[in-house]
């Protein structure tokens, strides 16, 4: 967990003293970065890992929930952009990223294990590779391409973003396919440090998009606290662990480790996706930055690293 929040200080920090000095050119440079990550890194992950992946059937139902849990809350999120505050379709879609892809991976993975053991451990792995990636994929992606402002304007050049910005998702089908054998120790061992390597540098991003934002006029930095990421915020801390919680009471009993992982932060593919596609970058560099800070604060607070 010491690593985790050195590696968030640092990246954000590196970003936004990178765009202080580099300006348009660090922007512009970050655009390529994710690129890179949408088309290199990330699909070498996913498919050397998941081919790795077991999953006892015990918690199948668990993770079905765990997906409803997420349908009902990006439905929340999409009435109250789109009805109560008016967000338009950048920022709708921004809103329901930010509650719907989360930090599951860098922070829930280590927090389960600390409270729960190896089980917790296995739990969130599980949680991470069957709930929040496949989200990203399938369901963040293609509201960056169904809202975004860079995405084209008729559905045909929307799904076609879509396709075009998803070789991660090719490599995950790819990888549940695969045998274990296709994934040899060495090429998954870098496949797991490689993702702990993406954590500065998503949050090198985040501190770019952020100073530019502010360079812009249009946010300062650091960026405020106003209703709109409180309201993302709250979705993503408190509506959603709570609604699992409450259709676990109805059915069946989750494993903690799920509830812990749906209570995770705003993640960094949320500000990927909008980057990519041309989201509310404002709204989505703001609640990953003030979630992150206010999960971070609470794992400091109870003495877990």
């Amino acid at each position: 967990m010491t690593f985790v929040v050195l590696a968030i200080l640092a990246g954000t920090l590196a970003g936004v003293a990178t765009e202080r000095r580099l300006g348009e050119r660090a922007v512009l440079g970050t655009r390529r970065l994710i690129g890179v990550l949408l088309w290199t890194v990330l699909p070498f992950i996913y498919f050397f890992t998941i081919t790795r992946l077991e999953v006892d059937a015990s918690v199948g139902g668990g993770l079905a929930l765990s997906h409803a849990t997420l349908a009902l809350t990006g439905a929340l999120a999409w009435f109250v952009g789109s009805s109560v505050l008016k967000l338009g379709a950048a920022g709708t879609g921004a809103l329901i990223l930010t509650v719907v892809i989360a930090n599951t991976g860098y922070l829930g993975i280590p927090l389960s294990s600390t409270l729960y053991g190896e089980e917790g451990l296995g739990q969130a792995v599980a949680y991470d590779a069957l709930v929040n990636t496949p989200i990203f994929l399938t369901v963040g992606l293609a509201i960056g391409a169904g809202l975004g402002t860079r995405a084209g304007t008729t559905g045909r050049e929307r799904f076609r973003a879509f396709l075009r910005g998803n070789p991660p998702l090719v490599a995950v089908v790819a990888g549940l396919l695969a045998p274990a054998s296709a994934s040899p120790d060495l090429l998954h061992d870098a496949a797991e440090a490689l993702a702990f390597a993406v954590l500065p540098v998503g949050f090198f991003i985040v501190g770019v998009t952020l100073a530019s934002e502010a360079d812009e006029g249009t946010t300062a930095f650091p960026p405020p606290f106003d209703r709109t990421v409180a309201i993302a915020i709250g979705l993503r801390l408190l509506v959603a662990p709570l609604l699992l919680l409450g259709l676990s009471a109805l059915t069946l009993d989750v494993p903690d480790a799920f509830v812990v992982e749906m209570a995770m932060p705003t993640g960094v593919n949320a500000l990927v996706v909008g980057h990519a596609y041309g989201l509310d970058l404002r709204l989505a560099s703001s609640a990953l930055a003030y979630s992150t800070a206010i999960a971070v604060i609470a794992v400091l607070g109870i003495g877990l690293i």
